[in-house]
């Protein structure tokens, strides 16, 4: 005689292989979402690099063309800048911490990057002797994402270890992996400011070496640490990651 099997287990049996059905789809779907994303992410860094490489080349041919004319090749001013804060709080005037914490710099030796304009410009003579700024290359770019970088998820700081951290905060703007945020901070296109917002201040080390206390306060140009240091922000990063 064939034991008979309560409604309710039948139930409950019917409920947990319709549970493990979704679930085995729900992995399905992940896997194949995450192989379509990293060959996007492959595709968009191909296609960058290649831009990159074109922008180079054709500066290297202008240089060329302006010195075979016996000319002097001028390149376009920069138009993004990094800006280090390098020295505290004490002695800081109102409207200069007003403008730093503008720029996101609240603690000391905080980077942040910032779209060079008339206004920013403007401001950043007015914090010149607490912080120093320059114009950073493409590595410096990606190294700071790629060592440093943490996102701004629900006003959390969140380190960028994978490509979901990237598209979950600036993913609605068609920022979608490391290649595409590198590629916009540095060319500082028409979503920077989306993608300058989601990453965190960048909390870099005291530089290896130090900084001296005799020409801390003094200007770059005279021999010291703070105000524009132009190309060469770039040695100084390298010395604090």
């Amino acid at each position: 005689m064939a034991v008979k099997v309560p409604e309710s287990v039948l139930k409950k049996q019917a409920t947990q292989a319709k549970i493990a059905e979704q679930a085995k789809q729900a992995s399905y779907e992940a896997r194949q979402k995450k192989r379509q994303d990293k060959k996007d992410a492959i595709a968009a860094a191909e296609k960058y690099s290649a831009e990159y490489k074109a922008t180079e080349d054709a500066a290297i041919a202008n240089r060329r063309q302006a010195k075979a004319q016996g000319g002097f090749y001028v390149p376009a001013m920069p138009k993004l800048a990094l800006i280090i804060r390098i020295r505290g709080t004490i002695g800081v005037s109102p409207k200069a911490k007003k403008i730093m914490q503008l720029f996101r710099l609240r603690q000391i030796h905080n980077a942040t990057f910032v779209k060079l304009n008339e206004s920013t410009l403007r401001m950043l003579r007015l914090i010149e002797p607490y912080v120093t700024y320059g114009y950073p290359s493409r590595s410096t770019v990606e190294k700071l994402i790629y060592k440093r970088g943490f996102g701004k998820l629900n006003k959390q700081r969140i380190p960028i270890a994978d490509n979901s951290v990237i598209e979950e905060g600036v993913g609605s703007v068609g920022i979608k992996c490391c290649a595409d945020l590198i590629h916009e901070i540095y060319t500082v296109g028409p979503n920077f400011k989306q993608a300058n917002n989601f990453l965190w201040p960048f909390k870099l080390a005291s530089p290896r070496g130090g900084f001296s206390n005799k020409t801390k306060l003094v200007h770059f140009l005279e021999g010291g640490e703070a105000g524009n240091r132009g190309e060469e922000i770039n040695k100084l990063v390298k010395r604090m990651i």
